[in-house]
């Protein structure tokens, strides 16, 4: 409790000590604008050194608080939700809606829990209707939207980096078929395998074809994309630019200005460019230097025992198959932006850009490292999609729309990191305990989650002991 406190006073000590100096160039410091000017020092590229990555992740936190306004820019009165820049055939009636958007003030106001950064409350819910572009619709019926609760950001950072490298060794694994295949004149089966996580196989023809009809858990391109409850956003800018238009009509230049679009003022509210690539880069940076949550050694000696006692339990019945304790990380240099985007989303081939060093932070030195220094980084997953639902067991499955291609009953691993203090659970936030959502498993987590209810009242209570150490509790991150 006492280090979440010193870690929200610290934000509002920043917050305090930057707003002067973040407003100076508007006409009163009381004015209505959120945006906090862009300092010029902010555009520094390349391998930013301690002070210069403070600064950004300073910068970045004030725009993840900041509550946008209509001078900022918010709203989008002739654009709609669309990840790809779509107009609006009317104006609608009222800028916010709980179903398409707005929904939100600032992105703060959902991920919350158990401080900035963190994630929501069922009231934070929000809509994701995959095909849909109008926004003159207003159910919520599962026919017509998938609801989704909003997941925590710490550890955001180690999240992208390990999927980075795995894409990286997936990719490679291909190549290395390809070439064995041309070479020998013969068809080559290829095991997919990256941090001790299988991901099926390919089958590869000497004419260069490639059967993907086995690849488990990740798209045919062999790309992770860690981020969502459906594992279908690549990276935290990708993730950023996103939200900034859907939830706040705040329109990143990157993908609505005139690059994309051949406009400046894509949805018409009167605002040209409303977020720079700078001012998305300090909303990356301040995302990717959330400290990872930890295991907490709790005083009472009772819980120590039983949580000990649950961890083991933990992996007899299965669960660390899918709920990895760790992986192992080989770098801790975040480049921004990344290599695997889309277009629309900038990449580091089309700009200079900046490396963030996230060795240089606190919470960096506290990561145990292997024999080969690679980090451990303890998400308790393994970024990879599983089949969660059954005939028999089917409430984790329960949405009519397939998102980006992704069945409906396929979801993302969710890490367990900081589950004891995300609550609620499900991809709906409608689970209030962990026993309920354990117990909801079905599909590919079947076998554990029978085992989980064969076991008796004090192991089950023993597991959950377990699972409540695994909290957040940050300290502000900080370069050193």
């Amino acid at each position: 409790m006492f280090s979440v406190l010193r870690f929200q006073l610290s934000g509002l000590m920043v917050f305090l000590s930057l707003y002067s100096t973040a407003h100076s160039d508007q006409s009163t410091l009381w004015s209505e604008h959120a945006i906090p000017t862009l300092p010029s020092e902010l555009n520094t590229q390349g391998r930013l050194d301690s002070a210069a990555l403070q600064r950004l992740i300073e910068h970045g936190e004030l725009l993840f608080d900041a509550r946008f306004t209509t001078l900022d820019g918010a709203g989008r009165p002739m654009a709609t939700q669309a990840i790809i820049p779509t107009k609006r055939k009317r104006a609608p009636r009222t800028e916010f809606s709980r179903t398409a958007g707005l929904d939100a003030n600032a992105c703060s106001s959902c991920h919350n829990v158990p401080v900035i950064g963190g994630s929501g409350d069922f009231s934070a819910n929000v809509f994701v209707a995959e095909g849909f572009v109008q926004s003159d619709f207003d159910t919520t019926d599962p026919q017509f939207s998938n609801e989704r609760n909003t997941n925590h950001l710490f550890g955001a950072g180690l999240i992208e980096l390990l999927s980075r490298e795995i894409s990286r060794d997936l990719q490679a694994l291909r190549l290395q078929a390809l070439q064995q295949a041309r070479a020998s004149g013969g068809t080559v089966k290829q095991a997919l395998q990256s941090k001790g996580v299988e991901f099926g196989s390919l089958l590869i023809h000497p004419d260069g074809t490639v059967d993907a009809s086995k690849v488990e858990g990740v798209d045919k391109d062999l790309v992770v994309r860690p981020f969502s409850h459906k594992g279908v956003m690549t990276s935290l800018r990708q993730f950023s630019v996103n939200a900034l238009n859907h939830h706040h009509g705040i329109q990143p230049t990157e993908r609505f200005g005139a690059r994309w679009t051949g406009e400046t003022d894509f949805d018409a509210d009167g605002h040209e460019n409303e977020m720079n690539e700078t001012q998305v880069s300090a909303l990356v940076a301040w995302q990717a230097s959330l400290p990872p949550p930890d295991a907490r050694q709790p005083e009472n000696e009772q819980w120590q025992s039983a949580a000990r006692a649950g961890e083991q339990t933990f992996n007899d019945i299965g669960c660390a198959a899918c709920h990895k304790p760790y992986l192992l990380l080989e770098s801790l240099d975040f480049h921004d932006p990344g290599p695997l985007d889309a277009a629309g989303t900038l990449r580091h081939a089309e700009v200079s850009g900046r490396v963030y060093p996230l060795a240089q932070l606190a919470w960096a030195k506290t990561l145990e490292r292997d024999a080969n220094g690679h980090y451990k980084v303890p998400l308790f997953g393994d970024l990879k999609r599983h089949v969660i639902s059954d005939q028999q067991v089917a409430a984790l499955g329960n949405e009519l729309l397939s998102q980006r291609f992704v069945e409906r009953n396929v979801f993302m691993t969710t890490e367990l990191w900081g589950v004891a203090s995300t609550g609620p659970y499900g991809h709906r936030g409608d689970m209030t305990t962990l026993s309920e959502v354990i117990g909801a498993h079905g599909g590919q987590a079947r076998a554990s989650r029978d085992s989980w209810l064969s076991l008796s009242k004090e192991q089950r209570s023993n597991v959950i002991a377990f699972l409540k150490t695994l909290l957040i509790e940050p300290v502000a991150a900080s370069a050193q």
